[in-house]
């Protein structure tokens, strides 16, 4: 007869093992063993032990003194996502950051000079920003259009062409501020702004990528700015940055400029 304490021996290794792995993540897919030690608390006898079993089995890759997730698990991956709607990956993810955090998430994707609503979890505050899955909105106002500008080549010349048109008292309506707006959401990986679409409305947005390093779309969060003033909005870039990243991650993606791994078998 097997004891609980020997049949729950197991559980515990898999959860060391799953703490090591959610250490890595897009923004830092190479870490040391002083790294996933510092992150998971482990100790460095365990994490040595761990970390060396992994490497045998494929679960990690080494790369000099440096780990990486294997490639051998986006084998194992791939039939997780296999036929699924991109849709039906994104939603999830909103409903989850919608009820962390309260407000509206939605997902939005550019459209020829436009961006477009294409999923969200609305709020269940009555004072709500008004969204619609559907609803298209200008590019140049808005947390979401800033990501979808910043990562989308030629996109930003293409609307400094046209007229900005002036929204609220807060819309850039000046190409020169506008560029320079798009470099630092580039800059910082995400996009926070106020009143820009609709007086008294805040939103901030991340970008989600593909295979290719390419973009797919803004994750945002938005809501009124009586419940989200800027430093509520920074409180929550992070977990904006973790949906995004999730999401990223489910669709085989990765950030443009990451090294892509060369698939197993080698080849020039």
């Amino acid at each position: 007869m097997v004891s609980p304490a020997s049949s729950s021996a197991p559980l515990l290794v898999l959860k060391k093992i799953s703490d090591i792995l959610d250490a890595f993540s897009l923004r830092r897919p190479e870490l040391s063993l002083t790294d996933i030690r510092e992150a998971t608390g482990l100790p460095t006898s365990t994490v040595q032990r761990l970390v060396g079993n992994l490497v045998a089995n494929g679960f990690l890759d080494r790369v000099g003194d440096q780990y990486r997730v294997g490639l051998k698990m986006s084998f194992w991956a791939a039939p997780a996502t296999q036929d699924l709607d991109r849709l039906e990956i994104v939603k999830p993810v909103l409903t989850d950051l919608r009820d962390r955090l309260g407000e509206t998430a939605c997902f939005f994707e550019s459209s020829m000079h436009y961006r477009v609503c294409v999923a969200m979890a609305e709020t269940h505050h009555m004072l709500r920003r008004e969204m619609k899955v559907g609803r298209i909105l200008p590019l140049h106002a808005g947390s979401a259009g800033r990501v979808l500008l910043a990562w989308t080549e030629g996109l930003l010349a293409e609307i400094e062409a046209e007229s900005l048109d002036r929204l609220t008292d807060s819309t850039i309506t000046d190409s020169g501020a506008l560029r320079a707006a798009v470099d630092r959401a580039r800059e910082d990986g995400y996009a926070i702004t106020t009143g820009e679409r609709q007086s008294g409305a805040s939103g901030l947005s991340a970008p989600v990528f593909d295979s290719q390093g390419d973009l797919v779309g803004a994750v945002t969060v938005m809501g009124p700015t009586l419940r989200m003033p800027l430093e509520v909005c920074e409180q929550w870039v992070e977990d904006l940055l973790a949906a995004a990243e999730q999401i990223t991650r489910m669709l085989g993606g990765r950030h443009p400029g990451e090294a892509q791994l060369p698939s197993p078998g080698g080849g020039s």
